[in-house]
């Protein structure tokens, strides 16, 4: 079968099936579907008027399907609603005394709370700050405040992501989203490669890539081996002959944050007596002496949603299971506080496999039913609402702005939803609008989505069906 062909022929179907509706009928949906639907893959679609939602066409809607970056729309309630919209992180200096003839005597504490966001420079900047007010010297240890032995990937995450930013660890020592940026430059000579790394990362990268500047070569892939001690090895081939930007997810965050600081304390001009050592708690009788505040959860979500930001999501989720039980965040007791919080707020989880906040498990699993609940509460309770602002536009923001499709009519400006795409998986979660105003909430679900299908076809099955509900309903 000639899949181009025959996408072409189910595109002309369509426009012939109906003429506009008032409301989307359900037989009409069930029309479309039979055409569209792919052969190779599942799928589960809801469609909900959001004037009523008892009236929702379903199709398969209790398969469980793996999420993906769906799964993210969860993270967004359940943080909100444990957290509040005002919540920060905070990472904390202490000390059992204050700065006194430019020193402090004895120990100084760094408290790591597992700020997604925390950067060298936030760093940098509470370290200026002592310098400022006569800091010269440190007259004991600096302890780095974090978890010792949590878990840094959740179950189920891909072996070969892991050396990759978006599936970086999610730990209390975050810093620079413990991601390296690297580029990769073909040399002029011959095929070998040069690797530019900041000198100011304490990373080593051992370099044997090549380039197939010609496209020679049957198989041409690089290859990253992750060692201990945030050391790295990369060899095999890239096809090209224009630099390749990297990223490069560290492995060992706590190790980097030791030595991040070291250099911080001496471009500061802050000498130390002792050493910076790792702890997993201060004594409690320290002062507070300086403090760096994340941005509040409401732009941290935004951030989430838009950009789809795995450690963001992780980070949180971890901070959830804190809040929840009162012990040390972790996935497991993050995963199992979001289905409690989320089932007391009328999400019904108990069918659900929920693994981590961000989606990047192959083992979540949720139902087109599950996720459809979410988008319901988000649009009814005015404490999630502003959730719905955050959302991708098609054709404009996030992770919609550039897909193809989404930058044209109909649905350009017309649909907020959340992504879902990994290898094998393309889901969609959000809502219509029309006239300037939100009319439905759907949920597209796709799971077995071979690229060798996505490579040929015209358009994708989402496309298809998002296409044709705003065509022929009215608002």
């Amino acid at each position: 079968m000639n899949i181009s062909l025959n996408i072409r022929a189910i595109t002309a179907s369509i426009a012939l099936l109906v003429a506009p509706l008032p409301i989307m009928a359900n037989d009409y949906l069930t029309n479309l579907i039979g055409i569209i639907k792919p052969e190779t893959s599942q799928t589960a679609v809801i469609v909900s008027p959001l004037s009523a939602p008892k009236s929702s066409f379903r199709n398969n809607p209790k398969q469980l399907f793996i999420p993906a970056s769906t799964m993210k729309v969860l993270t967004a309630v359940a943080s909100t609603a444990a957290l509040g919209k005002d919540f920060r992180f905070k990472t904390q200096i202490d000390a059992f005394v204050g700065i006194s003839n430019q020193r402090i005597e004895g120990d100084v504490f760094i408290r790591f709370d597992g700020d997604p966001t925390l950067t060298s420079d936030n760093l940098n900047a509470l370290l200026k700050d002592l310098k400022a007010r006569g800091l010269n010297h440190i007259d004991g240890n600096l302890y780095l405040v974090g978890e010792q032995q949590e878990s840094m990937q959740a179950p189920g995450w891909v072996w070969d992501d892991l050396g990759i930013c978006y599936a970086a660890p999610v730990s209390r020592y975050v810093i620079n989203q413990n991601c390296i940026k690297a580029t990769l430059s073909p040399t002029l000579a011959d095929e070998r490669s040069e690797l530019t790394v900041s000198q100011f990362e304490p990373v080593t990268i051992t370099n044997s890539a090549v380039f197939d500047k010609l496209g020679s070569q049957d198989f041409c892939e690089l290859d990253l081996q992750r060692q201990a001690n945030n050391q790295y090895i990369l060899s095999g081939c890239f096809a090209g002959t224009k630099p390749l930007k990297l990223a490069i997810a560290i492995s060992d965050p706590a190790r980097y944050a030791q030595e991040t600081l070291q250099r911080l304390l001496n471009n500061n001009g802050i000498s130390l007596k002792g050493d910076i050592l790792l702890t997993s708690k201060r004594p409690t009788n320290t002062l507070l002496i300086a403090e760096h505040r994340s941005k509040p959860l409401s732009q941290l979500l935004s951030k989430m949603l838009l950009k789809s930001d795995n450690l963001i999501a992780d980070s949180l989720l971890k901070r959830v299971g804190q809040y929840e039980y009162g012990v040390a965040g972790s996935f497991t007791n993050g995963s199992k506080a979001m289905q409690t919080i989320l089932g007391a707020l009328g999400v019904d989880l108990s069918t659900a496999n929920i693994i981590d906040g961000s989606g990047l498990s192959r083992y979540n699993l949720l139902s087109a039913e599950q996720l459809m609940q979410v988008l319901l509460l988000i649009k009814k309770d005015p404490k999630f609402q502003y959730l719905i602002d955050s959302l991708p536009v098609a054709g404009k923001t996030g992770t919609l702005e550039y897909r193809r499709d989404y930058r044209r009519a109909p649905l350009k400006g017309n649909v907020l939803a959340k992504t879902g795409s990994m290898m094998g998986v393309s889901n969609l979660a959000g809502y219509i609008k029309q006239d300037g105003k939100l009319t439905q909430a759907f949920v597209v679900l796709e799971n077995g989505y071979s690229p060798a299908v996505k490579e040929a076809e015209i358009r994708p099955f989402n496309v298809l069906l998002l296409q044709s509900i705003i065509e022929n309903s009215a608002p």
